[in-house]
Order: C-alpha cells, then structure tokens, then sequence
C-alpha cells in the first residue's frame, strides 16, 4: 500500500508519506517513483521550484539518463538552477556564474595591486637601508683603518713620482707636452682662445 523511503538514518522507514513530487502532482506515490529518493516531502519547495522551471516529465527522463550514482547531484544540480532561474528569468544560473567571475576577477586585480604594493615597500625599505648602511660606512673604513694602522712598526711614506718627461720632436711642430708659454692668471684669459663646444 504504502513505501518506503529513507529519510535519515537507514532505522527510519518512511511508508506512509508520498514523495514532494507526487504530493505536488496529486498522484499516488508508488515504490518505484522515480522522484521519491531524490524529492523529500518534507521539503516541498524544492519539487516545485523544478517542475515550474522544468516540468515533471523532462525531470523524470533527465534522471533515468543519468547513472543511479550521480543522479543526487543531478537532482541537487535541478533544483539549484531552477531556484536561480525563478530568481532571474533571463540570465538563470549564468547571470550568478557571472558575478562570481566579475568578483574573481576584481578580487585579482586587488591582490595583484597589493602584491605590487609590498614589493615596493620592500624596495623602498631595502633602498633606505642601503643608504644608512652606505652613510655608516665612512665611519666604519675609517676605523678600520685606524685600526689597521696602529702597529709598532710604521711605514714609510711612498715615493714621490717621477716628473713628467718632455719629447721634443724634431718636426716643427709642436711636441707632445709644450708648457704654457705665458703665465698669465685665470683674469687674462680671454674668449678669443676658447672653442666653441655648441654650435
């Protein structure tokens, strides 16, 4: 007369209730309804959300095509996408799709523009401690050698270079090194002498 489901725990057998489909559709619920395992009477709402986005017969043939162990999903799925549709008719499921993706997509571009953010804090941070090490630094080679230099034995001054040498060639122009001829200061030079390095 009546069958039986399970609505929890496999000890609770329900034999009297009829599945929310076969409520809606004011029909008797056989054993083998093919709503019954997926549409508990207890949540009406959801069969009805279904057939009214659907219809009960295209739900019934999109179940039997599925094989028996997706077909939870598969009713989860329906639902779930006829609920959305009811809530938006022209874009459905794919309008909610949408928004996540828009919201992905602007969340990126945050963690991108923060993630650059860092970096230049880290620049900044490693560029002001190459500056404080780089004005410490004076201070730590002249200590250094102070330190280098305080040895018993002290060391000679080097010796002074020798001068320079004048090559005076034999052609009548002018040799390599000519020193200045005139020891006028830096008030007599005039504009005369001076080449123009723009034009």
């Amino acid at each position: 007369m009546g069958r039986r489901q399970m609505l929890g725990p496999p000890v609770i057998l329900n034999t009297v209730t009829p599945c929310a489909a076969c409520k809606l559709l004011r029909r008797r619920c056989a054993e083998e309804c093919p709503f019954s395992p997926y549409f508990s009477p207890h949540e009406p709402q959801k069969f009805a959300a279904v057939h009214k986005v659907y219809g009960a017969s295209n739900v019934s043939k999109l179940l039997m095509e599925v094989p028996e162990s997706q077909r939870v999903d598969t009713a989860n799925s329906l639902v779930y996408e006829a609920n959305l549709r009811l809530r938006d008719p022209v874009y459905g499921s794919m309008g909610a799709i949408s928004a996540l993706q828009q919201q992905i997509q602007s969340l990126q571009a945050e963690l991108s523009a923060i993630r650059a953010e860092i970096l230049n804090y880290k620049y900044r941070e490693a560029a002001a401690a190459t500056n404080i090490i780089s004005s410490t630094h004076p201070a730590l080679v002249s200590s250094a050698t102070v330190s280098i230099s305080t040895p018993s034995q002290t060391l000679a001054p080097p010796p002074q270079p020798p001068p320079p040498s004048v090559v005076v060639s034999s052609s009548s122009s002018s040799s390599l090194y000519t020193p200045p001829t005139s020891t006028s200061g830096y008030s007599t030079i005039s504009s005369e002498n001076n080449v123009p390095y723009f034009d």
